[in-house]
């Protein structure tokens, strides 16, 4: 999609209602696009086709219509384009930066544990706070990956962070941050501190990581706007970017709304959905004003 005015997104995943959380980033991004004069898109990011469910997708359409936010009429859905994130893959696969794991989370856990038992040394985390995969089947043969994926074993494909890093040796890899004004100043990223990453799963050709960079490109999106839980990982998207030949957007992390008892809303922690809000009589000018966006 080529553009002369900025490109924004809004990409929420149905797999629940939207709740204040979600409202306070798409309403974020709709002020940052207008202040820029920009253009709002809305993507579904349905790939985990597992816990997303049409009856959410369309809770999402309503909720952001009830909240008076406008879109570009066409909306990209994620599990309608795998054969775009099997591509990027095959490009990654062909200069050799991925390989299978066959290694389950509990036996991850295992020899985390075991190692740490054994050095008396705490195992490396990532930003999230979960351990750095220890590289169990890297030490596999090529012939015996191919036997067990020909098998049908199940497993995941990382990406080889350290191969990934020599490949751009001497690059420095930074994004522009930008701020509510447009100012924007330049951040640096390192991707080392996230290890070798998931990229794509057997039954699922792509992950979170793939498929929002793929993305982003395709639609041609200039701006991302999203909370700050995902800065962190914007390492591992500015090297997937430099990688696969694509345009690194510029981005603002926005802050995270929190429940009467601190912790951040959530679909998992069944926090009060915008249908909620609205069956109590709730009305879409009220919303604005609790959250800032007068």
């Amino acid at each position: 999609m080529a553009s002369s005015s900025p490109i924004f997104r809004f990409a929420p995943s149905p797999n629940g209602r939207l709740h204040l959380g979600h409202a306070y980033s798409a309403l974020m991004n709709e002020r940052l696009a207008a202040r820029l004069q920009g253009e709002m898109l809305l993507r579904i990011e349905d790939i985990d086709l597992t816990r997303c469910r049409p009856e959410f997708e369309q809770g999402i359409l309503e909720d952001l219509a009830w909240l008076g936010i406008s879109f570009a009429p066409e909306v990209r859905r994620q599990s309608l384009h795998f054969d775009d994130y099997r591509q990027a893959l095959g490009r990654l696969e062909a200069a050799g930066l991925v390989y299978p794991c066959f290694c389950s989370r509990q036996e991850i856990k295992e020899a985390v544990r075991q190692r740490e038992a054994t050095t008396g040394i705490p195992w490396p985390r990532d930003p999230d706070g979960a351990p750095l995969y220890p590289e169990t089947c890297r030490a596999l043969g090529e012939a015996e990956m191919r036997r067990r994926c020909e098998a049908g074993e199940p497993h995941v494909l990382r990406l080889a962070m350290d191969r990934a890093l020599e490949r751009r040796a001497g690059e420095s890899l930074s994004y522009g941050r930008f701020d509510e004004t447009g100012a924007e100043h330049e951040i640096a990223v390192d991707p080392a501190r996230w290890g070798d990453v998931v990229l794509a799963r057997k039954d699922v050709p792509t992950s979170y990581h793939l498929s929002v960079v793929v993305d982003d490109a395709l639609q041609g999106v200039s701006h991302v706007v999203r909370g700050r839980d995902l800065e962190a990982a914007t390492d591992i998207h500015v090297l997937l970017q430099r990688l696969l030949g694509l345009p690194t957007p510029r981005y603002h992390f926005h802050q995270l709304l929190s429940d009467e008892t601190g912790q951040k809303l959530a679909k998992s922690r069944m926090s009060r959905s915008l249908a909620d809000l609205r069956a109590d009589g709730m009305k879409p000018d009220a919303i604005r004003r609790q959250l800032g966006f007068t």
